[in-house]
């Protein structure tokens, strides 16, 4: 007996991506979209004949049916995936908490994975989108195999280095780096560092736009490439930076962790904050208004970050919106915070 009928091309008309929608299955079955959602679900008013050939052609086609789909049917509650890299880092849980509330004011339950402390990403990825209608967070260059793993389960990627395959959440520091190199000006700052977390053969955006922006000013500044975006990686850097007995007057960190190791190895070393060097970090973390003196920071509003990816994934999965192009793009900007640091 000939087994069920194949899509004769690799894409399938239905979704982009080449992924198999419900109606590919219920073409490829001889049945309506009705009788696909039934089988699919296990409910009843289909024969079993019928719900095994449904299921073969399914399974053929690789189709996945979609946990929205499946929670309209069901009542289940919506699942979102949000992928996060060092719950280590404060700015991690502090993202994190913001899409958590954000989501439980839309009835939705959240799964959290974080893949730099896992042992198998991949793994951990596959089966967050088995569980989960939409997955968010931070891809970097594993962001193509994610997206191939996850098949028919949107993704929103927050701050994407460049342009993504999918939904996207800008998080841009150029006007506020732009508005910091002014500051700086203004204060009279003349040696300005740019402490970067990233290797001498590539610097992070963050540090690229830093250093333009200071050198259309007029600067020279020095970049220092730290290895890890840590408060104890900033300390020792700063060490070595205050140990060359060059001119130094302002110290600009890629984050705000790395500018509390600044602050800590500047007190330590009897170095005056902000009387003899400025210090700037990067996110607008709680954490920097605790500590003394309060650190000038580049702030991010986390709460519209993940308003704007939720924005993303309820468009998608309501069919209101692409799972990729320029309308599934959305760009949230950073602001100088003026604290006592600088």
């Amino acid at each position: 007996m000939a087994g069920p009928p194949r899509l004769t091309d690799a894409t399938h008309p239905g979704e982009p991506g080449g992924r198999a929608t419900i109606i590919d299955v219920a073409t490829a079955a001889g049945v309506s979209r009705q009788t696909v959602t039934r089988a699919m679900n296990g409910m009843t008013g289909i024969s079993a004949a019928t719900k095994e050939r449904v299921l073969a052609v399914a399974e053929q086609l690789r189709y996945r049916p979609s946990r929205f789909g499946r929670g309209l049917v069901t009542g289940g509650d919506h699942q979102l995936g949000l992928v996060v890299n060092d719950l280590r880092n404060p700015y991690t849980p502090q993202l994190a908490a913001s899409v958590f509330q954000l989501a439980a004011e839309q009835g939705w339950n959240v799964m959290l994975a974080d893949v730099d402390l896992a042992s198998d990403p991949d793994r951990m990825v596959a089966a967050l989108g088995a569980q989960t209608d939409v997955v968010i967070g931070y891809f970097g260059d594993r962001r193509e195999r994610w997206n191939d793993l996850l098949g028919t389960v949107p993704m929103v990627e927050l701050d994407p280095s460049s342009d993504p395959p999918t939904a996207a959440v800008w998080i841009d520091p150029s006007d506020g780096i732009e508005v910091l190199a002014d500051h700086l000006v203004a204060t009279g700052v003349r040696h300005p560092v740019v402490l970067d977390n990233s290797s001498p053969e590539h610097t992070s955006v963050r540090g690229v736009l830093m250093t333009d922006a200071l050198r259309r000013r007029g600067y020279l500044p020095d970049v220092v490439h730290a290895p890890h975006g840590t408060a104890e990686c900033g300390a020792e850097e700063t060490v070595r930076i205050l140990g060359r007995k060059r001119r130094l007057d302002a110290i600009l960190a890629f984050n705000d962790v790395m500018a509390l190791g600044v602050l800590q190895a500047c007190r330590r070393a009897g170095v005056d904050v902000p009387g003899d060097v400025r210090v700037v970090g990067v996110d607008g973390l709680p954490l920097g208004a605790l500590v003394s003196p309060q650190l000038t920071t580049l702030a991010v509003d986390l709460d519209e970050v993940a308003r704007e990816a939720l924005d993303l994934a309820l468009g998608m999965l309501a069919g209101e919106l692409p799972r990729n192009g320029p309308t599934v793009q959305r760009t949230v900007r950073h602001r100088l915070l003026l604290r006592e640091s600088a």
